[in-house]
């Protein structure tokens, strides 16, 4: 047996340090560096069996190597085998982080209770009971499914070597400790060490493993950084626990996009997959209202029509206020500065709010053209006219510039039954002989003449 080895390790970002100091250098973080014992013994947990066949890898020419695409396996999921890039692809890491309570183990054990390979969810916060209970509200049964509770991961590699499964799930990577590390579970060491020995196991046995991981306040997955690095693909589970839609995204991607988003809606019996998001995320009413106006926007591949609410008001205090939910709001102040400069309405010294609807977040530039629309809408107090819709982003001098994929947007509104589209008269449309009436403008003059004519 070693020496055992100890070191410093900052509990907010994971940098190490070989003596402790009050302040992180990396974070700027007070008091968070605490010691660890980072070697016990020099064994590994998994360790495969020594073939006589095996060979040092040699390097090949680039043109040599094998080019065919990875066989990936089907999680009988559509939107997380979008957001995946095509499937879960044998022998890769995958890290699920949200918020707690928002819905990560269901939609792991929903994909595992389905799915055609023999799974094993290994859960270290939840007894067996518990996860029958959940399951029986999702899949009455399923054959292929195998839990198990525990938190060593030498006594999981021990049941895996038992069962053979060809995919596990591990909820959560926070609660697993390894022997050969001397420190409590969730510890800086003890995620980086557990980690690395479902890596090492994966690329070995060519087995998928999916983790589960918690994140710290500030949005974060929580443990060292280094833990995003490992792994191959990053996926970011989100939404408010209030409202039943869930957007499922990739924050990293080895083997895809990471432009890819998958929508879901929460349920009693588990999360249903929502497969045309565009009419939920627009609100039906019977009367109009003034300040809405739908914008057409891409998430990845996938084109989305959302609603974009506004109110304008007289400011009661000094200081107009800017409100902003699921907008950028230094976006929305440049926006009204340009309306202010250029298209001569006197917002300076009234409160504006701003909302996307749905509880979604959205950076494409392509819904200023909706933003403006809405706050003139809520300004005038004039309802846009019902099946109208815009795509266009507004520049500093007030001109109306292109956007990408304005095929696609004007398809989508097409298909949802609006009749007319605002777009920029600079982009290329190759469509012919569309349903949809194309309004081509150049300024924001042009488009408040024709909304509030």
């Amino acid at each position: 047996m070693s020496k055992v080895k100890t070191s410093f390790f900052c509990q907010n970002c994971g940098t190490q340090y070989a003596k402790w100091q009050g302040q992180c250098n990396a974070c700027k973080e007070w008091n968070t560096i605490a010691e660890e014992i980072i070697q016990k013994q020099e064994k590994v947990a998994w360790k495969s069996e020594p073939t006589s066949s095996s060979k040092a890898p040699r390097p090949l020419k680039i043109n040599e190597i094998d080019s065919t695409q990875e066989v990936r396996m089907d999680t009988t999921d559509g939107e997380l085998n979008r957001v995946l890039g095509g499937g879960i692809v044998p022998g890769s890491l995958t890290l699920l982080g949200g918020e707690p309570g928002i819905g990560k183990s269901t939609l792991l054990l929903q994909i595992s209770l389905k799915l055609p390979y023999k799974t094993l969810y290994v859960s270290g916060e939840e007894s067996q009971k518990q996860i029958k209970m959940r399951a029986e509200r999702i899949t009455p049964n399923s054959d292929n499914c195998y839990i198990l509770t525990e938190t060593k991961t030498q006594n999981i590699f021990k049941q895996i070597e038992a069962i053979q499964p060809e995919i596990v799930i591990i909820d959560s990577i926070q609660t697993l400790h390894t022997d050969y590390i001397e420190s409590t579970a969730g510890s800086i060491s003890q995620i980086r060490e557990t980690t690395a020995e479902l890596i090492k196991f994966a690329k070995e046995t060519n087995i998928p493993v999916i983790l589960i991981g918690h994140i710290t306040k500030d949005g974060n997955i929580a443990g060292p950084k280094i833990l995003e690095h490992m792994v191959d693909t990053v996926l970011q589970f989100e939404g408010d626990r209030n409202h039943v839609y869930r957007i499922l995204r990739s924050l990293k991607n080895r083997f895809g996009s990471t432009a890819e988003l998958g929508i879901y809606e929460m349920l009693g019996s588990g999360l249903r997959e929502v497969s045309n998001p565009s009419e939920i995320l627009i609100s039906h009413k019977d009367e109009e209202m003034s300040g809405t106006a739908i914008a057409t926007t891409m998430e990845g591949m996938r084109p989305l029509m959302i609603e974009i609410q506004s109110l304008v008001s007289t400011a009661v205090y000094g200081t107009p206020q800017r409100s902003t939910t699921g907008y950028n709001a230094k976006r929305l102040n440049m926006i009204l500065a340009v309306l202010e400069k250029r298209a001569g309405f006197r917002l300076g010294a009234k409160d504006v709010f701003l909302n996307v609807t749905g509880g979604i977040s959205v950076d494409d530039p392509a819904i200023d053209l909706a933003v403006v629309a809405a706050i003139l809408s809520s300004n005038e107090d004039i309802p846009v006219t019902k099946g109208f819709c815009f795509a266009g982003e507004v520049g500093l001098s007030g001109e109306i510039r292109p956007v990408n994929r304005v095929d696609q947007r004007i398809q989508e509104a097409e298909k949802l039954g609006f009749n007319t589209i605002f777009v920029s008269k600079y982009n290329k449309i190759a469509l012919k002989n569309t349903g949809i009436k194309i309004e081509l403008v150049n300024k924001i003059e042009d488009v408040a003449s024709i909304l509030f004519a």
